[in-house]
C-alpha cells in the first residue's frame, strides 16, 4: 500500500515544510481496508475504528510541526495513542497531492467541468515535481459562461455543503468564462491567477487585505469555499486509486471537518423590522 501511494504520490514532490508519507504503522504489515480522510482529528478516528480499518489515508498531516511529547493528555497524542492500540496505520499525502497531475486541484477542477486543464502554479525547474503536467491548483475553461453570481450560487452546489459555504468578491454580473481553482489555502496564488488571465479563482481561505488589494489591483474575481470543501472531492479519486491498484476495501469519510459550524446572513431589507418612533 505504501508502494503504490509513493508511486502516486512521491514524497519528494512535497514542499520543503511539509511532513508527508507513513507517520504510524508497520510497512509491511497487511491492509485490507482504507478510509480517506482530510484530517485527521478525533471524528474522523473514531470513524475509522467503528469501520474496523487498517490504514487511514489522509490529506492533512497530524504532525506538521515538532512535538516534544506524544502523551495521551494532549490532543493529538490521544490520537496517535488510539491508533497505535488498534492497530491502525496513518499515511499522509499533502503538497505531494496537491501538485500531482491528476491530484487534488484537478478532482476540484471535474466538480466544475473544466476543460483544457494547466496547472497555476508550476514548480521551480530543477525541483523533483517540475515537469509532467504538475503544479499547484488548475486552469480551465467553463462548460458555460455564467455570471460571478450564478457560479457563486453552483459552486455552493457542486461542493460538499459546509456552514461556511460559498461567498465571492467582485462585480456579480461579471461573465466568468475561465476559472483557476486551487485546493485548500490560496491566497499566494493570487498573483498566478491574475498573470493567468482567468476570469475568476476559486479557492479556501481568502484574507481581507490580500483580496481586496488582489481586486484593487485589477485581479480576477474570488471565491472562498471551506477549505474541507475544496479538498474533499479529492478523496473519491485516492479511493478508485487504491482500490483498483491494490483491490483493497477503500472508504471516504464525508464527515465536514470544517471548523466554523454556523452561517447567518443578514435579513433580506424587506425582512427588516420597520423603524419604530416613541
Amino acid at each position: 500500500m505504501v508502494a503504490e501511494l509513493e508511486r502516486r504520490y512521491p514524497p519528494a514532490w512535497a514542499e520543503d515544510w511539509d511532513r508527508v508519507g507513513l507517520v504510524l504503522g508497520e510497512p509491511g504489515a497487511p491492509v485490507r481496508r482504507v478510509l480517506c480522510v482530510v484530517d485527521v482529528v478525533p471524528e474522523t478516528v473514531a470513524e475509522a475504528l467503528d469501520a474496523g480499518v487498517d490504514m487511514i489515508v489522509a490529506h492533512h498531516p497530524l504532525l506538521l510541526r515538532g512535538v516534544s511529547s506524544v502523551a495521551p493528555t494532549t490532543f493529538k497524542g490521544r490520537i496517535v495513542h488510539q491508533l497505535i492500540r488498534s492497530d491502525v496505520a496513518l499515511y499522509v499525502a499533502h503538497t505531494n497531492a496537491d501538485v500531482a497531475d491528476p491530484g487534488v486541484s484537478d478532482a476540484l477542477a471535474a466538480r466544475f467541468g473544466l476543460t483544457g486543464l494547466r496547472p497555476l502554479h508550476r514548480p521551480a525547474p530543477g525541483s523533483p515535481a517540475h515537469g509532467g503536467g504538475r503544479g499547484i491548483g488548475r486552469v480551465g475553461e467553463l462548460p458555460e459562461p455564467m455570471t460571478l453570481a450564478e457560479l457563486t450560487r453552483h459552486a455552493a452546489a457542486v461542493l460538499p455543503a459546509t456552514a461556511w459555504g460559498v461567498r465571492a468578491a467582485g462585480d456579480p454580473g461579471r461573465m466568468v468564462r475561465t476559472l483557476a481553482v486551487s485546493g485548500g489555502s490560496g491566497d499566494s496564488f493570487l498573483a498566478d491567477a491574475t498573470a493567468a488571465g482567468v476570469d475568476a479563482f476559486l479557492t479556501a481561505d481568502l484574507r481581507h487585505h490580500p483580496a481586496g488589494e488582489h481586486l484593487a489591483a485589477g485581479g480576477p474575481a474570488l471565491l472562498d469555499a471551506a477549505h474541507w470543501a475544496t479538498e474533499r472531492p479529492w478523496l473519491d479519486d485516492l479511493a478508485a486509486l487504491l482500490r483498483e491498484a491494490t483491490g483493497v476495501e477503500t472508504l471516504v469519510s464525508d464527515l465536514d471537518t470544517d471548523p466554523w459550524t454556523v452561517h447567518a446572513a443578514p435579513p433580506a431589507a424587506d425582512d427588516k423590522e420597520p423603524d419604530r418612533e416613541g
